[in-house]
């Protein structure tokens, strides 16, 4: 896997959690929990990634500057060499200058392998460098992401438990539409007519029979009042 090619492959992780989490969401405080800690791992893989790659860089630029400086040291290397053949020339002593002046050669190609190095290590150092700066750049939004989402968890929390809350009370009505309690009461209202009725009628009952006894009474007395009168009636004709 190139490196830049990373954050790509770690967006596909995070997008992968994110839908299997959501797919399998029973609890939601759960699901966004383990997403924040999904989130999270990837983000630490995503900083150990660039990490080694800013690790990497700081190496190449150590590498080029050991090269620059190799290339300044041979270089004054070279110059001494060369001043010290001059010098020895200049007082007849051709061998020991000849010998100075291949020292300054020698010196010369190291300084010159390492100019090869120092051109070799610039277009690398700016590819890393461009590529860690393109890397933060993903990995701070990584960052702003997670924690946006944070502290969107209660506010996601709260709106998932109020539309459980709502499924249940629908799901309620939809049972008290099927088995409307109002009809039972309605039978139950209508038993206990019935029983007032009977309660009345009984009554009624009691009443008549009442009445019928205190008949019954009257005429008792109305017939002892017609014998006295009749027994007054035989004693006035007798005298």
């Amino acid at each position: 896997m190139t490196q830049s090619s990373m954050l790509g492959r770690i967006g596909q992780l995070v997008r992968a959690n994110v839908n299997a989490l959501i797919d399998g969401a029973e609890d939601p405080q759960k699901m966004l929990d383990q997403l924040v800690r999904d989130f999270t791992d990837n983000i630490r893989e995503a900083e150990e990634a660039v990490a080694q790659t800013i690790g990497n860089l700081r190496l190449q630029e150590q590498d080029s500057k050991e090269a620059s400086d190799a290339v300044a040291e041979w270089g004054s290397k070279a110059s001494a060499a060369s001043k010290r053949a001059d010098e020895l020339r200049a007082a007849g002593n051709t061998a020991d200058a000849d010998k100075f002046d291949n020292l300054a050669r020698v010196a010369l190609k190291r300084q010159i392998a390492f100019e090869d190095q120092v051109r070799t290590f610039a277009p690398q150092i700016a590819q890393q460098t461009a590529l860690v700066a393109q890397l933060k750049d993903g990995l701070n939004q990584m960052r702003a992401k997670r924690e946006e989402l944070v502290q969107k968890r209660d506010e996601l929390v709260s709106r998932a438990r109020m539309a459980q809350a709502q499924v249940q009370v629908q799901e309620s009505l939809q049972s008290v539409n099927v088995m409307d309690p109002t009809s039972e009461v309605a039978r139950f209202e209508d038993k206990i007519r019935h029983e007032e009725a009977r309660a009345t009628g009984m009554a009624e009952v009691q009443a008549s029979s009442l009445d019928a006894q205190f008949a019954t009474l009257e005429d008792e007395e109305s017939s002892t009042e017609v014998d006295a009168r009749l027994s007054a009636l035989k004693s006035g004709n007798a005298s």
